[in-house]
Formats: C-alpha cells, sequence, structure tokens
C-alpha cells in the first residue's frame, strides 16, 4: 500500500531532528521505502533533508538520491565530498551513477571519477558520458548478462552466475561472437532443459530486437511499449553488445516527454515546475501568452471591420463567442488526437485521405450541431429564422475549417521537426479564433445582403 505522509508524521521527524535524535530517527524510517523517505527530504528544509541523508547508510542514501527531485538532490551533493559522493555511486547501476555524475560541475566529476574504489564500474560510467542523455547511449546500463554463442551449457551457466552478481535484475541472457556482437537471447527454460554439453549456438533465438547506441530515447519508448519489452539490449555501430535499457528508465522518458508535450499544449515554451521561481515560470509561460494576446488584438480588428453588418443585425454579435469557442474546440479535439496519433507512429497514410477522413468526420458533427443551434435560436432565443440558417451554416463552416487545420498542422510541423504537441495549445486555438470569426461575419455578409 502507497506510504502517505502525513503533517504530525512530519512533524514527529523534525522533533527527532531537532532533538539530534539520530537512533530513534532510524527506527522510525527503518521500514519505509527510499522513494517515501526522498519524499519527505523534499518536504523538509535544507537541514532537515540533509540530517537524514547523513543519518542513513548509503546503501539506501544512494537509492534515495535518484528520486529526490533535482533542485534538493544538488543542494545534498554541494555538501558531500568528492569521496562521499563516490561511495554513493559505488552502489549504484552504471546508468544511475552517470546521470548524478552528469549533474555535477566538470571539476568535481573528475574528483569523484578518481576516486570510485571499482575501476571496472568507473570505466563503464565513463564510458556512458560520452553519450547524449536522450539518446538509447545516454539511457543503458552497462549490467547485463552475456554468454558466447560457443560456450556449452555447462559453461555458459558459470558464467552467468559469475556476471549475475553485478545485475540487480535478470531480464534477458543475451548470445554474442568472439567479437561481442549481438547474434541472439537465450531462453532460461531452454539452458534448463538442454544436455551441458550442447552448444549454445544451437539453442539459442536469433530473433532479438536492439537498438543502437545514437537511437533517440522517445524511439526506444516506442519501440519497448510496441513490444512489451523488460529491457532492449543496445549495440553500436559495429554490431557489438554495450548495454542494456530497462523498462524503468522508460517509464521516465516516457514520463518526461508527457510532462513536456501537456506544458506544449497549455501554452508552456518551457520545462518548469509548480514549485520553480516566478522569474522561471513567467519567462516559460509569457511568450504564448503574448502570442495569444496579439491575436486578441487581430480578432478586435476583424470585428471592426465588419462593423456595418453588425450595426444592421446586432444580434450576430452575441453569437460570436459561441464561434469562436466551437472554433477553438473542434481544432484542438481534432489536432490532439493527430498528436496522438504521431506520438504512438499509429498515423499511416497519405496527409490528403487523413484530411478526406477528417471532413467526413467534421461534416457529420458539424450538420448535427448546426441542427441544434437553428432549432435553439430560433424556438428558444425567438430570433429571426433568417439569423438561424446564417448562424447554422457559418457554424458548419467553421467546424470543416477548425477540423482541418488541426489536423493539418500538427503533420506538418512533425514533417518539419518541430514537436507537434506545440499544435494542440494556444497556436491552434487563436487562429482558429480568428478565421472562425472572419468565416463567421464573411458569411453573415453573404447571406444577409449587407
Amino acid at each position: 500500500m502507497e506510504f502517505k505522509i502525513s503533517r504530525e508524521f512530519l512533524s514527529e521527524i523534525e522533533q527527532l531532528i531537532s532533538e539530534n535524535k539520530s537512533q530513534e530517527l532510524l527506527l522510525l524510517l527503518e521500514d519505509i521505502h527510499f522513494a517515501d523517505i526522498a519524499e519527505i527530504m523534499e518536504e523538509l528544509d535544507d537541514y532537515g533533508a540533509g540530517y537524514i541523508f547523513n543519518t542513513l547508510d548509503s546503501e539506501k542514501t544512494a537509492e534515495i538520491l535518484l528520486e529526490l527531485d533535482e533542485e534538493v538532490r544538488e543542494k545534498i551533493l554541494r555538501n558531500l565530498s568528492p569521496k562521499e559522493i563516490a561511495e554513493e555511486l559505488d552502489e549504484l547501476s552504471t546508468d544511475d551513477a552517470a546521470d548524478i555524475i552528469a549533474e555535477l560541475p566538470q571539476h568535481k566529476k573528475e574528483q569523484v571519477i578518481s576516486e570510485l574504489e571499482d575501476v571496472e564500474h568507473a570505466k563503464d560510467i565513463v564510458d556512458l558520458l560520452r553519450y547524449d542523455e536522450d539518446s538509447a547511449g545516454g539511457l543503458m546500463g552497462k549490467e547485463l548478462v552475456k554468454v558466447n554463442e560457443n560456450w556449452n551449457v555447462l559453461t555458459c551457466v558459470k558464467e552467468m552466475r559469475a556476471q549475475a552478481e553485478n545485475v540487480s535484475r535478470v531480464h534477458s541472457i543475451y548470445v554474442v561472437d568472439d567479437e561481442d556482437r549481438l547474434k541472439g537471447r537465450l531462453s532460461l527454460k531452454d539452458l534448463l532443459t538442454t544436455s551441458t554439453k550442447t552448444h549454445i549456438s544451437e539453442v539459442y533465438i536469433k530473433k532479438v530486437d536492439y537498438v543502437k547506441v545514437d537511437t533517440k530515447d522517445v524511439e526506444v519508448a516506442r519501440i519497448m511499449q510496441k513490444y512489451d519489452l523488460e529491457a532492449i539490449p543496445v549495440v553500436d555501430e559495429l554490431g557489438r553488445l554495450v548495454g542494456r535499457i530497462t523498462i524503468d528508465d522508460i517509464i521516465d522518458v516516457i514520463k518526461e516527454e508527457a510532462d513536456k508535450d501537456y506544458q506544449l499544449a497549455a501554452g508552456i515554451s518551457q520545462d518548469v515546475e509548480a514549485d520553480d521561481s516566478i522569474l522561471e515560470l513567467t519567462k516559460a509561460r509569457l511568450p504564448w501568452l503574448v502570442l495569444a494576446l496579439f491575436g486578441g488584438f487581430i480578432s478586435v480588428h476583424v470585428l471592426g471591420i465588419f462593423e456595418p453588418v453588425m450595426k444592421f443585425h446586432p444580434e450576430l454579435f452575441f453569437f460570436t463567442p459561441l464561434i469562436a469557442a466551437m472554433a477553438g474546440n473542434v481544432g484542438v479535439q481534432s489536432s490532439a488526437i493527430i498528436v496522438q496519433g504521431l506520438a504512438n507512429n499509429t498515423i499511416i497514410g497519405p496527409v490528403v485521405e487523413r484530411l478526406l477522413k477528417e471532413l467526413s468526420l467534421s461534416l457529420l458533427n458539424g450538420v448535427i450541431l448546426s441542427i441544434i443551434l437553428l432549432a435553439g435560436s430560433y424556438f428558444l432565443l425567438g430570433y429571426e429564422i433568417h439569423v438561424g440558417y446564417t448562424v447554422s451554416i457559418a457554424l458548419l463552416s467553421v467546424i470543416i475549417m477548425a477540423s482541418l487545420i488541426g489536423t493539418f498542422i500538427p503533420i506538418i510541423l512533425n514533417k518539419y521537426g518541430v514537436d507537434p504537441a506545440l499544435a494542440t495549445g494556444p497556436f491552434i486555438t487563436t487562429s482558429n479564433d480568428i478565421l472562425g470569426i472572419l468565416t463567421y461575419f464573411t458569411i453573415a455578409k453573404i447571406i444577409l445582403g449587407i
């Protein structure tokens, strides 16, 4: 069951810290998961967080470091010597250790690496640091179990036992040749049911999904999600097995990508969190708000152009928010579906075919909504029938236009390497508001003959 942090529990911890009762604090935190301890530390002040970290042993604090908010982790690491940081990293897998070292200042990185006791561990970390953090190489860990295709089953089992000591969880057994090139994977069932003298080359499975070191992290996430993989091997340019990526790393990638898309859709141009400074939040939000403001100026100008229309039929003005809102909503719906399809790689076929499908859908929705609007404007609001016809036809036209724009723009943005999630935010709503109002009054002017 998930652990919940109560105010009373925090108060108890704060009291133990203030009274310097480290043993009592250890007993209180003994059975609490490291992820929950990280949350507790984030609720405390810097002194309290540091006190808990210094009280616990490195086996637990190493895992806590990974769960801490980046800002809190930076403060903790700032107060640790290079040797103390190295002791924490010795407890972590290579990929997690590399992630923490990457956050350190350059001079401290070198000092920490030199303090690592396990030379092979240090070499693996240094190797991982040379890859981009958003690539498969930046995600992978060096810990894995691999066997040579020329070994027999008995030799294979002996080697696996030795390798498994450094691997927290064995997801797969990979098969390589003498040059360390990935050849396939080995089924544990086949290994257990085969004669000890049989060569691995006779029983291993040649089909294996893999990624290259320069594959983008979002592509790795897509592949693992598609094939329901718990881990995937990583090969270099020569096809040599250099690491593996596990599902826990991919969950982080999916979450970060979802957070980024959600913020883009909301008109936030930078990666920010609720507890960031006012200046950082303002810098992230203001650009799109300025865009929306200029869009509003254009909408006002469009309304000014059609002032003669509203002079003769002032009732048209009262439908303006409805038209603008429908244009924005329909556009966001269409773009959201396309963006989701692009993210999941389910958008197939030519663009024209996709636009025709969206046209049919918007036509059906538009006809239904227009009939409802016509009936509502005549029977409920009491407007003249020709006004109802005008507004209904305009609504149908606006829905079709907004649907096509919401479909077309994300596809074009994606084609030119721009995140299509941008199309679900203020960009699409503002443009559709302007075009919706323009379309509405243009149709009104034509039908009403003004």
